[in-house]
């Protein structure tokens, strides 16, 4: 059975305020795992320390281009002394991808090498502007797997849906690339799309979920970078509620 995550970054409001606190009504709420967006300023063992007596297992975690590059070995080893399972790179700027002035190709390649090493999975998670077209007519972000077949994705169904592709689709292009699927529901509203707890939104989650199953997906990160109409603990609590009712 696939794990089911909550990208702490949905809760951000909450641990500023009391990460110990917040991590236990998480656990409440019965997520076992999270993906992490930092540790929130304490030394790894220490979280480390909160995870276990909680009993959440941070099974990946959305590290910082700037940390990667300041000591990408240490980095990486620090989140696999979490548990951690997959290292992903959350987002770049345009013109650090393929077509951009200052394409990161090779710091790709040293990523993926050092995940390798350090026996976890190296992902990269999209946002909308990796679907601007190159000149040879291909995504930037198809560009980027191509250019490094090495690297995982993590496909974000929200932003997928905001850049006009369908989520179930593309996880089906990338099959066994794509080892965790960011469930980000959303609908549009006055033309913008507002995120909202999964299963409330317009996204067709069942079929997203199915086709993750095909593509034999790992797991599931469930995501709101800002809740709307209630709080983002609310928020990861429905979106909890909603994926147990399909049986995760």
């Amino acid at each position: 059975m696939p794990f089911t995550a909550l990208q702490l970054y949905t809760i951000r409001d909450f641990t500023a305020q009391d990460v110990p606190g917040t991590l236990r009504k998480v656990k409440e709420m019965g997520y076992d795992h999270v993906e992490l967006a930092g540790t929130y300023g304490m030394e790894f063992p220490g979280f480390k320390a909160i995870l276990d007596e909680i009993g959440l297992c941070a099974i990946s975690a959305h590290v910082q281009y700037d940390d990667l590059k300041s000591d990408m070995a240490g980095t990486i080893a620090s989140y696999r002394s979490l548990g951690c399972e997959y290292v992903i790179i959350p987002m770049l700027q345009r013109d650090q991808l393929p077509g951009g002035t200052n394409c990161l190709k090779e710091f790709f390649m040293q990523f993926c090498a050092e995940c390798k090493k350090a026996g976890v999975v190296p992902a990269y998670h999209n946002h909308a502007h990796e679907f601007e077209r190159l000149p040879d007519g291909t995504f930037i972000l198809d560009k980027l797997f191509e250019f490094v077949p090495e690297l995982f994705a993590e496909l974000d169904t929200g932003w997928l849906t905001a850049a006009e592709q369908c989520p179930a689709e593309y996880i089906k292009k990338y099959g066994s690339r794509c080892p965790i699927v960011h469930l980000k529901d959303t609908t549009l509203v006055d033309g913008k799309y507002e995120d909202r707890p999964v299963g409330k939104g317009s996204q067709d989650i069942a079929g997203i979920i199915a086709a993750a199953h095909e593509a034999g997906a790992s797991g599931f990160v469930a995501e709101l970078d800002r809740a709307v109409g209630l709080s983002s603990l609310n928020a990861a609590k429905e979106s909890r509620e909603y994926l147990k009712s399909l049986g995760y």
